[in-house]
């Protein structure tokens, strides 16, 4: 039985030092993020949960799963612990009803504003983190906006460099450059971009995962990382100089190491991330060996970023097959993330 309810009562704020607020969107409404959210509704969360959504595909999605909700609406300033069975819900709605598994170009514009809302909100400190379900790139685009994933887009509205990184019990892997083509890759590996990178990435892995001394692999570009130049140059001449100006200043940085061995266990037990140079890269290792508990994680922005390591998964969509793993995954690392973070100071606390 679905059950909707009005506004709660507002809380003193105080009670957030004890409950941290996160905001999760709906992701595609086509794709299993609306069912992640069903799902994850009736487990045991230390936290206050809001679904920045559409109520009645909610409603619909849980139907669909045999599964029992409370749907209660809600705005940016309610607070209280989450309820295993409910699901606090700011309305946004979708204009075209969805469909499982069918894609529709008219609710492209309710994806993108789940996600500028929910980070807008997150910049005005009503919430501690955002967890983001799967979108899919590809209706986004045909609704003609250039969009080549949720950590440019986040990124475009909150300013700063993000970098991409996901997490899996064991590893983490940071990547130098994100969605482009395998093409675009080698003219984009830059001083400045590495340098960027890999200062960020340091810097978050001390504030925002209380690693006191990182210490990072850094994979080469080129295969066994340019086998001193006979393979290519971009080693010798951009990612060695880049690591060993950043040692001077104190960074742990170990390479440029061949990817093809960097990922045994003997180096990654002594490491705290490593730097992939490109997308496809560092991920299918660390998708082996996590898939479906892994986190992505956004660095470099002013707002923790979590998401779930996996599509949408339109074949899965309202059958009850799809697995919430790595959508409690990120929020646990949001959970993490956020009580190592100050405050948001658009939240006042009261002793």
């Amino acid at each position: 039985m679905i059950v909707t309810t009005g506004r709660p009562p507002a809380v003193q704020t105080h009670f957030r030092r004890i409950c941290p607020r996160l905001l999760l969107t709906t992701g595609e409404p086509a794709g299993i993020g609306p069912d992640l959210c069903v799902q994850i509704a009736q487990r045991e969360l230390a936290c206050d949960l809001t679904v920045i959504g559409d109520p009645l595909l909610l409603t619909q999605r849980a139907e669909q799963l045999g599964l029992s909700l409370k749907i209660q609406t809600s705005g940016t300033d309610d607070t209280q612990a989450h309820q295993p069975g409910s699901l606090k819900v700011w309305p946004t709605v979708n204009a075209a009803a969805p469909a499982c598994g069918q894609l529709n170009v008219a609710n492209a514009p309710y994806v993108l504003e789940t996600i500028s809302s929910g980070v807008a909100a997150c910049m005005e400190g009503h919430f501690d983190a955002l967890i983001t379900a799967p979108v899919h790139k590809g209706i986004i685009n045909e609704a003609g906006v250039a969009f080549t994933g949720h950590t440019e887009f986040i990124a475009a509205i909150t300013g700063g460099h993000p970098v991409m990184m996901l997490a899996a019990p064991g590893l983490r892997v940071a990547l130098a450059t994100t969605h482009l083509p395998l093409a675009d890759v080698s003219r984009s590996i830059t001083r400045e971009r590495l340098s960027t990178v890999l200062t960020i990435l340091n810097r978050d892995l001390i504030a925002r995962f209380g690693i006191t001394e990182p210490r990072i692999l850094v994979c080469g570009l080129n295969p066994h990382a340019g086998e001193g130049g006979h393979l290519g140059r971009e080693e010798i001449e951009i990612i060695e100089p880049t690591l060993e100006t950043l040692r001077k200043k104190g960074m742990n940085l170990v390479g440029p190491l061949p990817a093809d061995t960097l990922f045994l266990p003997k180096y990654l037990q002594h490491a705290d991330a490593v730097l992939a140079m490109y997308h496809d890269q560092g991920l299918p290792v660390l998708k082996f060996a996590g898939f479906g508990r892994a986190v992505n994680i956004t660095l470099g922005l002013p707002v923790i970023r979590t998401s779930v390591d996996h599509g949408t998964a339109l074949d899965l969509a309202g059958t009850g097959k799809a697995d919430a793993g790595s959508l409690e995954a990120a929020i646990d690392e949001a959970l993490a993330m956020a009580g190592r973070m100050p405050r948001n100071n658009g939240t006042t606390e009261i002793s």
